[in-house]
């Protein structure tokens, strides 16, 4: 995805989560990956939340550009809650995803948050 689109698509989104009556304090990523902090609505589990962000984006970014017709979202997702005391935290480390990934990639950034939490002694299993 082109770096130009993301904030149309981080826009959409927005408005995906506003619709199933979500609230999502940020948006952000990169052209491989996006995080989102949001609060999901208590009548809808988190699985049809994400699924609903994933589907209707698809089709939506197959409308934006001939390069898109063949998008599709990965298989799977990771999804953790946050603490209220750590939010300004994590939307702070959101906005600032340009740079941080100067330094690490999204997937080693992610299994070394798996491990760091205790999820995972060995990442070989999300190569």
């Amino acid at each position: 995805m082109k770096e130009a689109d993301l904030p149309k698509i981080f826009s959409y989104i927005g408005g995906i989560i506003r619709s199933v009556s979500g609230f999502a304090y940020t948006i952000g990523g990169r052209p491989d990956h996006i995080h989102i902090l949001a609060d999901v609505p208590s009548t809808t589990s988190l699985s049809d939340f994400i699924r609903t962000i994933k589907a209707n984006t698809s089709k939506w970014v197959k409308t934006l550009d001939a390069e898109y017709k063949n998008f599709a979202w990965q298989e799977g997702y990771g999804a953790f809650s946050v603490s209220e005391s750590l939010k300004h935290a994590v939307i702070d480390y959101i906005c600032h995803q340009k740079e941080h990934h100067q330094h690490y990639s999204a997937y080693d950034e992610f299994v070394n948050f798996l491990k760091k939490n205790g999820l995972l002694t060995d990442g070989s299993q999300y190569k």
